[in-house]
């Protein structure tokens, strides 16, 4: 509501400060349904949700270019502020706060010893945790390079942003899709599996998105990456809502959104060193050995993942 209100880029600056304290509301959702859901859906419903997330993310910057040219831009931030309301609405009246003490099991992160020892030092958190930031990097890595490569593959373009935010959301697209079948596949033949698998099949076509010299090409490789790409956080949001107990369900995914946001930092960063001291394909291909790294290090824990 504040954003409609500003008069200042400075005044603009410390909203978006401020608006930053509303990033609580993804992970304690995650919380709640990591809590409700059946054991038995639980990957259903994190994959369901994940790729609502996905949907959003599309959708949202595109309904408010919409809303901007036909009511101007400080009315979408009001039309933005009611749609947050009305979700308000729903938490406090619709959602019952969820029991601390029905967690399935407890494990070594969980009940008394993960409220006296530091959630860090727990092998199988602090895995999940590196490894949601190292993907929130590879997310992100490509996202300073991508205009400019597009303007490389196809030429110059009359509409260059338009096609760049088009192919950029094409993984998009794929991942509202197959988050929920990922989430299926995870509660079927079990989370690590379906974590190693996402992991290596989307660090394998982002090599392959190196190779294409033309537009069309590239695009598919980009809609490719995203119907594997989107079973990474269903299920590590999964191993975590398994391996702990409900009480400190909280801070764990408020962990791991923290974790999130320290990777959404570092990737654009270093996607433009790279890309500048080394070329822009070499972007691609240290964002398929990041995700294969990934893997690598959950293979070697898999065996811990299992019993912890």
């Amino acid at each position: 509501f504040l954003g409609g209100l500003v008069t200042s880029p400075l005044q603009r600056t410390f909203m978006r400060m401020l608006q930053g304290f509303a990033s609580g509301l993804w992970p304690m959702e995650l919380a709640i349904m990591t809590i409700y859901a059946p054991p038995k859906k639980l990957g259903i419903c994190l994959g369901i949700m994940q790729g609502a997330l996905t949907a959003g993310g599309i959708i949202g910057p595109l309904f408010g270019g919409i809303l901007a040219e036909a009511f101007g831009m400080r009315m979408s931030f009001f039309l933005a502020a009611g749609a947050l309301f009305l979700n308000f609405v729903v938490l406090v009246f619709f959602i019952k706060e969820p029991p601390t003490d029905t967690a399935a099991a407890d494990t070594a992160a969980a009940g008394a010893e993960g409220e006296k020892v530091s959630l860090w030092k727990i092998p199988v958190i602090r895995l999940m945790l590196v490894s949601a930031a190292l993907v929130q990097v590879v997310i992100l890595i490509v996202q300073p390079i991508l205009t400019t490569y597009i303007s490389h593959l196809a030429g110059e373009l009359d509409n260059l942003v338009f096609i760049s935010g088009l192919i950029f959301s094409l993984g998009g697209f794929s991942s509202a899709i197959t988050a929920p079948l990922w989430g299926r596949f995870g509660q079927h033949h079990g989370f690590v599996k379906a974590l190693r698998l996402s992991l290596v099949l989307a660090g394998i076509f982002f090599f392959v998105q190196a190779i294409p010299d033309t537009l069309y090409a590239f695009a598919a490789s980009q809609f490719a990456i995203g119907l594997f790409f989107s079973g990474i956080y269903p299920s590590i949001n999964a191993i975590l809502a398994e391996k702990t107990s409900a009480s400190i369900k909280g801070r764990v995914f408020g962990l791991m959104f923290s974790a999130q946001q320290v990777g959404a930092m570092g990737g654009p960063i270093l996607g433009g060193v790279i890309a500048t001291f080394l070329g822009m394909k070499y972007v691609f291909l240290a964002a398929g050995a990041l995700l294969l790294f990934i893997s690598i290090a959950v293979q070697r824990k898999a065996r811990q993942l299992h019993e912890a």
